[in-house]
């Protein structure tokens, strides 16, 4: 059980001999590094970044692929196929892997850059209290218990605090300039959320069940529960606004639930090059927590707290997995909305005549796909080929994600990225 009487801490520290690097280590990653250096400098990814920058200004080009494995990338590059011996060592192999595989084999539009990027070492607080998970070993699922049993208790809430241990940061930039500054540019890069949808966080503190309830028993309360949320965030963007703790994501970063950053019309024209704003960088909310809602619901509830957040930022991403075909009316109201997710449970056809040539429109095939050991070619292009039909006139990216497995075969998502690349090109 979780102590209540203390703000539990999400922490990202580093310790001493976390950065004690054997030398058979640094030789592995300065290794890596170059090869990673080496794929960047291809031109092929200067074109790649080209039609990215077209595609996120509404340009027409070829429909862009992106695949990440997420899960399945453990079943790509497995525990035994990582050489370094120490564990940020580890972590950092990781991700160089990952690199390389993206860079040599995956056969997507991803561009690949010659940087590392190191993320602030801190601490956080929760919002003054938090959900026992229950199971979720390896992976699996779980269950958890919501702190927030009365709504008497509202009080106890605070927004959440972060500490940020600025000597911890420099001494891994450091180590890290050191074993691979030769061949990338090592940065900081601070990435503080995914979403800033806040329903994931209402339903970990009151639980999910108990919020559907409370839309009927305690709408009033849930409003107010929703408006905590609300301040809470606005204030945490404030903090790191405030010191300096923002990066850009207007390149190659990873927005919204798919697609890059990259776009000329970020950061504003009032941009000093130092302190990053949150009108200078891409947003993104979602809510796929209520997805069985009704639209009228999920506006009362949701959307109007959610607005003031993405309000803040020069352009915006929303959804995930739940369908926007049905609360379509609402989202479009979301200022500077660029990139709209269709998820595979939307209905595709009603999204193209929806978004049109106004939006990126971030197609999400559906996972199951790749998840066997032997996938379905055939099937896979056949279903391809129509969402591009559907799609035409559109600004379309296919992204593959929300993979749990890969069916322990890594060749899936080359199959998949070579078939998705031959349909794109084909039109």
């Amino acid at each position: 059980m979780v102590d209540q009487s203390q703000a539990a801490l999400a922490k990202k520290t580093i310790t001493a001999d976390k950065l004690a690097f054997e030398p058979a280590d640094r030789e592995v990653l300065r290794r890596l590094a170059g090869r990673v250096a080496e794929l960047a400098a291809r031109p092929v990814e200067d074109e790649k970044r080209r039609l990215w920058y077209l595609h996120n200004a509404l340009e027409p080009t070829r429909p862009l692929i992106f695949c990440d494995p997420e899960n399945g990338w453990n079943e790509i590059i497995t525990a035994s196929d990582l050489t370094c011996r120490g564990d940020c060592a580890r972590e950092w192999e990781m991700t160089l892997r990952k690199e390389i595989f993206w860079g040599e084999s995956m056969g997507d539009d991803r561009v690949i850059e010659p940087y590392f990027n190191i993320p602030y070492v801190y601490e956080e607080s929760d919002w003054g209290m938090h959900e026992t998970k229950i199971g979720g070993e390896d992976g699996g699922s779980y269950v958890w218990e919501a702190p927030l049993k009365s709504y008497d208790y509202l009080d106890r809430l605070h927004p959440p605090r972060i500490t940020v241990d600025y000597d911890a940061t420099g001494r891994v930039l450091a180590v890290a300039e050191e074993i691979m500054g030769k061949y990338l540019a090592v940065r900081i890069r601070g990435t503080w959320w995914w979403t800033l949808g806040m329903t994931w966080t209402l339903v970990n503190l009151r639980g999910l069940e108990q919020v559907m309830y409370d839309c009927y028993d305690h709408p009033d309360n849930l409003k107010r529960l929703m408006g905590i949320l609300r301040d809470g965030t606005l204030a945490r963007l404030d903090f790191l606004e405030k010191n300096g703790l923002l990066s850009l994501n207007t390149e190659g970063t990873y927005v919204g639930s798919g697609g890059f950053g990259w776009t000329t019309e970020l950061p504003g024209k009032d941009f000093d090059g130092s302190r990053v704003r949150t009108t200078d960088m891409w947003g993104f909310g979602e809510s796929q927590e209520t997805t069985t809602w009704s639209p009228d619901m999920f506006g009362e509830f949701v959307f109007p707290y959610q607005l003031p957040v993405l309000d803040r930022f020069g352009l915006n991403c929303y959804g995930c997995c739940e369908p926007l075909d049905r609360r379509w009316h609402i989202v479009k109201n979301i200022p500077r909305l660029r990139r709209v997710s269709v998820s595979p449970w939307a209905d595709l056809e009603d999204m193209a005549d929806k978004l049109g040539d106004r939006y990126v429109y971030s197609m999400k095939p559906i996972p199951t796909d790749i998840a066997t050991p032997v996938i379905d070619e055939d099937r896979i292009r056949r279903g391809l080929r129509e969402a591009i039909r559907i799609c035409r006139g559109c600004r379309l990216e296919i992204i593959m994600k929300d993979n749990h497995t890969i069916g322990k075969n890594p060749q899936n998502v080359i199959t998949w990225c070579r078939i998705a690349g031959e349909e794109a090109e084909r039109g």
